[in-house]
């Protein structure tokens, strides 16, 4: 078993994995072969064949979340803070998924997807937090800035295999970064944590393709049981996270910046809404929407096909604003929030 905290970075490290091939993290399932034309064609689209309505013409909602309102909100409470950002308070204790407060999803300031949003609580405002979960590193999921300016506030970093390592390189202590691979387990405070397979990939620049590895988180107290998804293609490792770990009371499902053209990383809402019955889910939470522009749907298309498809299949979707606690021992369906902003109404 890995349980990794070391300052090393090459893949090498964990040549045990049974995840890493010729010193790069794979899938189970290969990647469909997308042919140097394909790969081009895409880019172009994404650059200069962009649909008017990727990213809002109106304001988001946002709640505002004051340091206050959490020391006092009771246990069990989610903030979505936007993206795959999510606030939770589960024992006492705060602990935060994916934190990325970057105004663009991008390794430059000035250029690249940027928020539609702001945070509704500040980094500066946040109340300490036990642990920061962390999926994969790509710059949506992955802030350096908001890293480097958490880690005095944080008491442990828990990430895939390998990007621990870019998190000490980037000046966090050791000590407090915990490296898991797939199905292995951590607690914290009482929280167990499990990373779970996904179908994915990695990189942050042009040279460092799937050194590191990505995955879905399983999240669970005496009493809440919590899926994080991360990034993922729709892949039957779903059903065995079920099967081993549901049923799931809420469920935080991918659900946006996705294509046909690369459906096998990022899921379609149909394949969401099973991914959510594969894990025995009980509450679907769309994330992955709402705050950037990273592929080419509409920015409300996400929410309206799941809220649609949920509706049809008797599943019970939770869609609360940005900044809205979410009570998580008793879900509410919300209001579809951004129906007044697509409608005018």
């Amino acid at each position: 078993m890995l349980l990794s905290s070391c300052a090393k970075t090459k893949p090498a490290d964990y040549s045990s994995s049974p995840q890493l091939e010729q010193g790069r993290f794979v899938n189970p399932a290969k990647r469909p072969a997308s042919g140097f034309g394909k790969t081009v064609k895409i880019f172009w689209d994404f650059f200069f064949n962009k649909p008017d309505d990727t990213v809002p013409t109106v304001s988001i909602p946002v709640v505002p979340i004051s340091r206050a309102e959490l020391e006092t909100a009771p246990d069990n409470s989610l903030y979505r803070l936007g993206h795959s950002t999510i606030l939770l308070k589960l024992q006492g204790k705060f602990w935060l998924t994916d934190p990325v407060f970057a105004e663009r999803a991008s390794p430059f300031s000035w250029l690249g997807p940027k928020r539609f949003h702001a945070s509704p609580i500040t980094l500066q405002d946040l109340p300490p937090i036990e642990a920061v979960i962390l999926s994969h590193n790509h710059y949506d999921h992955l802030d350096e800035n908001a890293v480097k300016a958490l880690a005095d506030n944080v008491g442990v970093f828990l990430t895939p295999l390998g990007v621990g390592d870019t998190l000490i390189e980037w000046g966090i202590d050791a000590s407090k970064v915990r490296q898991l691979d797939w199905w292995q387990s951590q607690t914290v405070a009482g929280v167990q944590f499990t990373a779970t397979p996904a179908q994915h990939f990695s990189g942050r620049g042009l040279f460092d393709g799937n050194s590191t590895l990505w995955a879905s988180w399983v999240i669970k107290t005496p009493e809440i049981n919590v899926f994080f998804s991360g990034d993922t293609g729709y892949f039957d490792g779903f059903k065995a996270i079920g099967e081993r770990y549901g049923p799931f009371d809420l469920t935080l499902m991918e659900t946006g910046a996705y294509d046909e053209r690369w459906a096998y990383v990022h899921m379609q809402p149909e394949q969401t809404l099973q991914a959510h019955k594969d894990l025995q889910g009980k509450w679907l939470l769309p994330i992955h929407n709402s705050t950037f522009d990273l592929a080419m749907h509409s920015w409300h298309d996400p929410l309206d096909r799941i809220n649609t498809l949920a509706a049809d299949a008797g599943v019970a979707l939770t869609t609360p604003k940005i900044g809205q606690r979410l009570a998580l021992d008793g879900p509410q369906a919300g209001e579809r929030w951004w129906l007044p902003l697509v409608t005018g109404q």
